[in-house]
């Protein structure tokens, strides 16, 4: 497969180089990160103005990855009929108005909806961004293409703890949401300028009875996954979690009919793609649970103000922004395989040290455990993201990045939710009022547990996948024997 196969159709003028269109997507994924992170320091004190427990603003988070779990199927197919500008364009408008809302929410339910808004932008922004990356960068380049997609990014994160824990203690919790308006005119001026008006090949016409299954669904599950954290809510978890089920069910059998279903699991038979979709899942419930869970466990288990809980939070974004210049190196020596197995489980691990802290611990040893975290952490996620479309064609690669996309803020929204039901059982099993540092310690072991499941899936892939990708050493004939 050559190079010219991600290049994207001819245009009217040159296309930017892949690094500029980077950065530019990058700059909204800095936005919705800095959002996330800044709202997660943030929920004690929106938890006391609103007059609710602050496990349950929990739903703050999950109503956000809920809307981008809802809307990102549809987000190629979008993109292929009106523009990649266009759409990227008006996903940052409705994101900043949906920031506007909330920051006028008077309690949680005006709050949540005004979530949902902000995940629809979100949900156009990410996928669409990607999608105009992939296409237009050499697959030699396409591990650079990633960090410097992905450096910028880090930065909401690590702005995110203490820019939070600075407005929640010296100024209102509403000022998370303020922000988000001069980065989003900044991010409409530099798309107007620099990306380009790519239209895919149309497949027929739009599956909306598809669209409509797949959103009952995953809208159903989600929320009843988060219902289940909350006392006296057990029976409408279940309902809703049966519901999700059968619309899932109807929605696989209408998928085997369509002939361009909005999500198309044929895709799942591409060996690279289906190992990095079902390990990066795994991973990504761990990644989804520690924003949610760490900030908590500072605040109400070490009785840390947000702001020293920020600080501290930080640790695991500048550990990511760490790894950036290895990962290159990293890949060309031990390849995809290897390396993601051995980051895997040591990141892994290093999270699961987190259901162990003691209040007495030492803070800076905290932090530097954080740090590390991120660090191994950060690398699977650039791999991952990467070898996915290693086997992609190009006519199908708007599909295969919201179908990727879909999956990956499904397993961030689950995430929360195990965290949280993992929280709250222990909670009422051990007859505490509110949470403590022995119902964090289980809610960590839970979401680390099911992360170290990637590490079996990271065996799975071949030995010499993405080595064109890596320039890694292709290994021989001999070499190869027994590989999957």
């Amino acid at each position: 497969m050559s190079d010219q196969i991600f290049q994207a159709a001819p245009v009217r003028r040159a296309a930017p180089n892949f690094r500029v269109v980077a950065l530019i997507v990058a700059s909204a994924m800095f936005m919705e990160q800095l959002d996330a992170t800044v709202l997660a320091t943030a929920l004690p004190t929106m938890a006391r103005d609103f007059g609710v427990s602050a496990p349950a603003m929990s739903i703050s988070l999950t109503s956000y990855l809920l809307s981008l779990a809802i809307f990102i199927p549809a987000s190629g197919a979008i993109a292929d009929r009106f523009g990649s500008r266009t759409v990227f364009r008006s996903a940052i408008a409705v994101f900043v108005l949906g920031s506007l809302l909330c920051a006028q929410a008077p309690n949680l339910c005006f709050l949540v909806l005004a979530r949902l808004l902000q995940g629809l932008g979100g949900a156009m922004m990410l996928p669409i961004g990607r999608l105009v990356l992939m296409r237009s960068v050499a697959r030699k380049d396409m591990v650079n293409a990633m960090s410097w997609l992905l450096i910028p990014a880090l930065v909401g994160p690590i702005l995110g703890p203490p820019v939070g824990g600075m407005f929640v203690t010296y100024l209102d919790w509403r000022w998370i949401f303020y922000i988000n308006v001069p980065i989003g005119i900044i991010g409409f001026i530099l798309v107007t300028m620099f990306i380009e008006e790519v239209k895919g090949p149309r497949t027929g016409r739009f599956d909306l009875s598809g669209f409509i299954l797949s959103g009952i669904s995953l809208g159903s599950l989600l929320f009843g996954f988060e219902m289940s954290s909350r006392e006296g809510e057990g029976y409408l978890a279940i309902f809703l979690i049966s519901i999700g089920l059968l619309f899932g069910i109807a929605y696989l059998r209408h998928a085997r009919r369509h002939p361009s279903p909005i999500m198309d699991f044929s895709l799942m038979r591409v060996p690279t793609f289906r190992t990095s979709v079902i390990a990066g899942s795994l991973t990504r419930i761990s990644q989804g649970a520690h924003p949610f869970l760490i900030p908590l466990m500072l605040q109400l288990g070490f009785g840390l103000s947000a702001a020293a809980a920020g600080q501290i939070a930080i640790a695991t974004a500048l550990g990511s922004m760490a790894m950036k210049p290895f990962q290159v190196r990293i890949l060309r020596t031990l390849g995809f395989r290897t390396a993601l197995i051995i980051f895997g489980l040591i990141g892994t691990l290093g999270y699961g040290l987190c259901a162990i802290f003691k209040p007495d611990w030492p803070l800076p040893v905290i932090f530097v455990t954080l740090f590390f975290c991120g660090f191994f952490m950060s690398f699977q996620f650039t791999a991952y993201n990467t070898i996915a479309y290693d086997e992609i064609e190009r006519d199908r690669m708007s599909i295969a990045t919201s179908f990727y996309s879909t999956f990956q803020q499904l397993m961030l929204s689950l995430g929360i939710c195990v965290a949280a039901l993992a929280l709250h059982g222990s909670t009422q099993f051990l007859g505490h009022a509110k949470p403590e540092m022995a119902d964090f310690s289980v809610a960590f072991v839970v979401v680390t547990a099911i992360a170290l499941l990637a590490v079996i899936w990271n065996a799975s892939f071949s030995r010499t996948a993405g080595s064109e990708i890596s320039g890694h050493r292709r290994k021989s004939p001999e070499d190869s024997v027994g590989e999957h």
